[in-house]
């Protein structure tokens, strides 16, 4: 008699396969049988590969934060930080509605109808968001200590007012809203920006041009 050996799989590609479900159904919603059977594997082979469903749901989450949910990270290339926000609004208008993947975020509606014994969900998307949130805030503080914008703004709450905007605008994505209506969003909420957008991009051209001649 044959003994088998452990069944072999493509373990990225079933990572891939996780964070899709999750993704579409949330952290609680999502079975270790829906996953198993999603990914082409026995539980066995999950939890040898994975270990159990949360840390499965953890490792998604940073294969997420490291591809569809990297415009974060590309945002705070920018240089200035209405830059940062513009393209992190235009970004996400683009990946929330894009095809090919379900709808919305997976850091922002991941852990929406967790219950109370996976209160540890909510806290790790919960500091996701919170690290991207103060990282903005971090570089409108820097552009009022540049002169850059005016030195009476609140930089934790204009950051707080743009996060709320990027999480309205996964909701709308998941009830249907296209990438440009989600654009058009995006480029409502940056008339709030001080002294508006056409100012903003004034202070980006003076800064590049600044850049320029400090290397010539």
């Amino acid at each position: 008699m044959t003994t088998r050996g452990p069944r072999s799989f493509d373990r990225d590609a079933a990572l891939d396969i996780a964070m899709t479900l999750f993704w579409r159904h949330g952290y609680e919603a999502t079975s270790v049988a829906a996953l198993t059977k999603a990914m082409g594997i026995n539980p066995p082979s999950m939890y040898a590969a994975f270990g159990d469903k949360r840390r499965l749901f953890s490792e998604a989450v940073r294969r997420y934060a490291e591809t569809h949910g990297s415009y974060g990270a590309k945002a705070l290339e920018q240089t200035t930080s209405y830059d940062v926000v513009e393209t992190m609004l235009h970004l996400a208008a683009a990946e929330y509605a894009g095809p090919g993947h379900p709808p919305g975020c997976l850091v922002v509606d991941g852990a929406t109808n967790t219950a109370e014994a996976s209160d540890d969900v909510k806290q790790e998307l919960r500091a996701f968001r919170e690290g991207i949130k103060q990282a903005i805030a971090a570089r409108i503080a820097a552009d009022v200590e540049a002169g850059l914008l005016p030195p009476d703004i609140d930089a934790p709450a204009l950051a707080m007012f743009y996060a709320a905007v990027v999480q309205g605008m996964s909701t709308q994505a998941r009830d249907g809203a296209t990438p440009d209506e989600l654009r058009r969003m995006a480029d409502v909420a940056l008339t709030a920006w001080p002294g508006g957008p056409g100012e903003a991009r004034d202070v980006r051209e003076n800064v590049r041009s600044a850049a320029v001649s400090s290397r010539a």
